[in-house]
């Protein structure tokens, strides 16, 4: 388990819940618009020990209701599940970011979490120019079935750049996502990205994404915008 990064307190990133957030290192994607490029690339030695954590969260007991692990993409970490368990044996709720990719982790690690965000990235026929590696896309598909069927707490989203989705491709993810009981809509913000050649680029103005808010309304009753 390799902790990139430790942010001590957010009332933002777990829906209704005080909770630290820990960054692991490593993606399998590629997505230009990623806002945390340094966690990308696996490196060698963690910049925060699992020891040095549990001291952290030790302390925290009473005045955070939970811990969201986030990347990166934390299935890729081989000690995930016993590090969930341990976080939930001292009496925290878990949140779990994930891009969908690896579902034979995700199978295990659903029945441990109390909430989980996962990205959608686009439509399945441009998930692979999008995060810009050849995508499994049946493991996209087999990890959206796998959470909605969970009965846990969970909400998907999608960060929009304008150049990148379409009013066509919001039709197809409303397809991709049909019934499902919360999406959310991330507007791009062109600030620290992988992609620098995407610095210029912008989202859709609010008038447009309630256009494309009644076009996912189709197959998806509760669509929020974020950002």
């Amino acid at each position: 388990m390799q902790i990139a990064g430790l942010q001590k307190t957010s009332l933002l990133d777990y829906p209704d819940k005080i909770s630290a957030i820990v960054f692991t290192q490593g993606c399998n994607f590629r997505c230009g618009y990623c806002h945390n490029p340094e966690l990308i690339i696996l490196k060698n030695e963690p910049s925060y020990t699992i020891d040095g954590f549990f001291k952290f969260l030790k302390i925290r007991k009473g005045k955070l209701d939970g811990v969201v692990i986030t990347g990166g993409e934390p299935c890729l970490q081989k000690g995930l599940i016993d590090f969930i368990i341990e976080i939930k044996q001292m009496g925290f709720l878990v949140k779990l970011d994930t891009n969908g990719s690896v579902p034979n982790v995700l199978e295990k690690a659903l029945p441990l979490v109390d909430y989980i965000a996962m990205d959608i990235k686009a439509p399945l026929q441009k998930y692979s120019n999008i995060v810009q590696v050849n995508t499994n896309t049946d493991k996209i598909k087999e990890s959206i079935s796998m959470i909605i069927n969970s009965g846990i707490d969970y909400e998907f989203r999608t960060t929009v750049v304008k150049s990148q989705l379409s009013f066509d491709d919001f039709e197809e993810i409303g397809k991709l996502l049909k019934g499902v009981k919360k999406y959310y809509l991330q507007k791009f913000i062109p600030s620290k990205i992988l992609d620098k050649k995407l610095i210029d680029e912008t989202t859709y103005s609010h008038s447009e994404f309630q256009e494309i808010i009644t076009i996912l309304n189709k197959n998806i009753k509760n669509v929020y915008l974020r950002g």
